[in-house]
């Protein structure tokens, strides 16, 4: 419940979206927008969103609204497509309540290391590049993409057998090679691509 400050119990500031859609900052007794709201969320200010006719908490579907908006903008993606589908794939699984959990301390994990890595950028040479990071960044990827196997074994299966088909339709068939190397390859190529993702942002900040 909102405060004669316009922030709740525990200090977040109060956010009050109305049937018109519109959303009222009751700390700056202002319209925002999502936009606005992003900006708050890239400066750590936390807030929560209520509906104001039944004074539910929505804040987590203002938040997804959110990044919906922010993955549409060109060349803003950070959710890989193979990300989604299997995220998708895990609403409805047995394994979907530990989740949740998980990716939260996957990006906690990961903040860390980003702020200790900025710390050390101060430090390095001119013309030092992030090859130092490479290593840590591959073995991050890699205990995610176990950590994935391990919630679901065999949809991640199906996933890599549907990759390689598509592959081998796309391309010459290579030498007879046996199929886990195909999949090690193509999950190779796959952290490589998300490492350059990573060390691409990493780069802007």
């Amino acid at each position: 419940m909102a405060g004669e400050q316009g922030k709740s119990s525990d200090d977040r500031v109060v956010i009050k979206k109305y049937a018109n859609r519109r959303l009222y900052n009751t700390a700056s007794s202002s319209y925002v927008t999502l936009e606005h709201l992003s900006e708050m969320v890239k400066q750590n200010v936390h807030f929560v969103v209520y509906d104001a006719k039944t004074n539910e908490d929505i804040t987590r579907s203002v938040l997804t609204q959110i990044i919906v908006e922010e993955e549409g903008r060109e060349g803003q993606n950070l959710l890989p497509i193979q990300f989604l589908r299997q995220l998708i794939g895990f609403y409805g699984n047995s394994m979907q309540a530990f989740l949740p959990s998980y990716l939260e301390l996957s990006l906690a994990t990961f903040a860390e290391q980003q702020e200790r890595m900025r710390s050390q950028f101060t430090t390095l040479t001119p013309g030092a590049g992030l090859g130092i990071y490479d290593e840590q960044i591959r073995q991050n990827l890699a205990m995610f993409d176990r950590a994935m196997k391990m919630f679901s074994p065999f949809a991640y299966a199906r996933t890599d057998e549907q990759q390689a088909a598509a592959a081998k339709a796309a391309e010459p068939p290579p030498a007879a090679a046996p199929a886990a190397d195909d999949a090690l390859s193509d999950l190779k190529k796959r952290m490589e691509e998300m490492a350059a993702q990573i060390e691409k942002l990493a780069s802007k900040s």
